[in-house]
Parts: structure tokens; C-alpha cells; sequence
């Protein structure tokens, strides 16, 4: 089973690079973040002629997350319960006896410490629903943009300040409190070291320079890790005409064994 997470900076926009990283890959599950149109304005015909049934929360002009299956698959929470705030963040659907929440957590670096507050809001809420499912035995991945860098390897020298909301201590230990649960961090259960980004800016040369960020990520239950075969950013897309300024992640799971007679 191949599931992606990819920031896509503008859905309609790129709606031609998402249908060609979708003929080449074929995933089961591609969870886009930031598609920016309301839902009625997502194409979703496009993709479901494409062979995807489409699971939408859009808004005008910003945010908005869609998580496209192939298959049957059911739309379980349009909001993250919990997170009293009206943006289109997160969408969660259940397919394959798997529930996906695709999320894209508030950057919380605008708005003062309010802004700030809200980010930790949203963490604080995500971690519930963790425990909701973890308590539920449900098998589950929280994959998208969490906005967050977890340590030091994860963000390229000089790319970010200190008090950047993507790299404050309290930012990495509402990450770490997700991993304290009981989640794996598919790319580093992997790859424990080294530099895998999936963001470079489109500012002051980053992505010639390769400075980039490691902030696009899915967290895994711990069933679902048991059968986690491959992580690894599609870095390639980064280098396409006008690309998103982040790159898919990609990992694959085993399949489970069929169910016999």
C-alpha cells in the first residue's frame, strides 16, 4: 500500500503536475495540504476520472486539505475534534482498515502569540485524537504538514532563526509528545540520520543552495509501523516548472494478507 503527503501550494495551479505524479506513481492515498479553493472549487472530477474519489475541506484563497483514494473509503471528520477554529485543516477518512487524518497545522509564525497559541492548539488536539484511536485500538497515520522541523538535522543550516515558530522548543516537544504516545516517525524509523527535506523556499536561492526543511512528515500507530517498508521525500518534483515549494512524501506499508474462506 503506497501512501503520499504533499503540500501542494494551490491545487487547480498545479493540477496538471499532481495528474502526472499520479499516472507515475499510482499511490493508493495521496493526502494534499494548502489546496487553496473552497471545496466546490477543488477539481474533483479531474482526479476521479483519474480513478480517485476525492475527501474535501477547502476555503477561499487559503489553506485547505483533500485526501484522494483509490477505492472505497469513508469521510470520518471534516475538522480535528477539538481544535476550535473555523480553517480548513484537516480532513480524515478511513479506507483499507486504515484512518488517515490529513493535516496542516497552523505555521504560527503571524499573529503575534496568539498565532503561536494556536498552532500548540492544534498539537494539543491532534495528540486527543491520537489517544482516542490508540485507546480504541483503531490502526491509524496522522500524515501532512506539521509545520514543525523535530530536531536540529531537520532544518539546513542558516534557513530558519531561533525563534521561528517551526523550530521553538515548544514546537518540537508538541512533536515529541506525539512520538511519546506510541508513533513512529516513518522517514526516521528508516532513515534515523541524514538530511531528507521536503520544503525548500522559493526566496534567496534555497532550493539551489539546498536549503531546505524537513517539516512534511507521517506519524504512524503502532500496527501500522509494524508493516512500513519504505519513507523517503520525492525530491525530484522540486526541480519541475513551477513546482510547489514542498515535495511529496511517500511511504509504503505491506499489504495485509487477505482474508480467507
Amino acid at each position: 500500500m503506497k501512501i503520499a503527503t504533499w503540500n501542494i501550494n494551490s491545487a487547480r495551479l498545479r493540477q496538471q503536475l499532481i495528474l502526472d505524479w499520479l499516472e507515475r506513481h499510482k499511490p493508493d492515498v495521496l493526502m494534499l495540504q494548502e489546496i487553496k479553493c473552497e471545496t466546490a472549487h477543488f477539481p474533483a472530477q479531474v482526479f476521479e476520472d483519474a480513478g480517485y474519489r476525492c475527501a474535501v475541506v477547502g476555503q477561499k484563497s487559503y489553506n485547505g486539505v483533500a485526501t484522494l483514494v483509490k477505492g472505497e473509503c469513508e469521510v470520518t471528520a471534516e475538522q480535528l475534534p477539538g481544535f476550535d477554529n473555523s480553517a480548513a485543516r484537516y480532513v480524515e477518512v478511513q479506507t483499507q482498515n486504515l484512518t488517515l487524518g490529513n493535516l496542516y497545522l497552523p505555521n504560527g509564525n503571524s499573529g503575534g502569540e496568539e498565532g503561536y497559541a494556536t498552532k500548540l492548539a492544534f498539537f494539543e488536539a491532534l495528540a486527543a485524537r491520537g489517544r482516542t484511536f490508540l485507546q480504541a485500538d483503531k490502526d491509524f497515520i496522522f500524515a501532512g504538514d506539521y509545520n514543525v522541523c523535530p530536531t536540529p538535522e531537520d532544518c539546513a543550516p542558516g534557513a530558519l532563526s531561533p525563534d521561528d515558530a517551526l523550530v521553538r522548543p515548544q514546537t518540537r516537544a508538541a512533536f515529541r509528545r506525539l512520538l511519546w504516545l506510541g508513533l513512529t516517525d516513518a522517514l526516521r524509523a528508516l532513515h534515523p540520520t541524514g538530511k531528507a527535506y521536503t520544503f525548500w523556499d522559493y526566496q534567496a536561492g534555497a532550493w539551489d543552495r539546498d536549503s531546505g526543511l524537513r517539516i512534511d512528515h507521517a506519524l504512524l500507530s503502532p500496527r501500522v509501523a509494524e508493516r512500513l517498508l519504505s519513507a523517503e521525500p520525492d525530491k525530484s518534483e522540486r526541480a519541475k516548472e513551477r513546482p510547489s515549494d514542498h515535495v511529496p512524501l511517500v511511504i509504503t506499508l505491506q499489504d495485509l494478507p487477505q482474508a480467507t474462506a
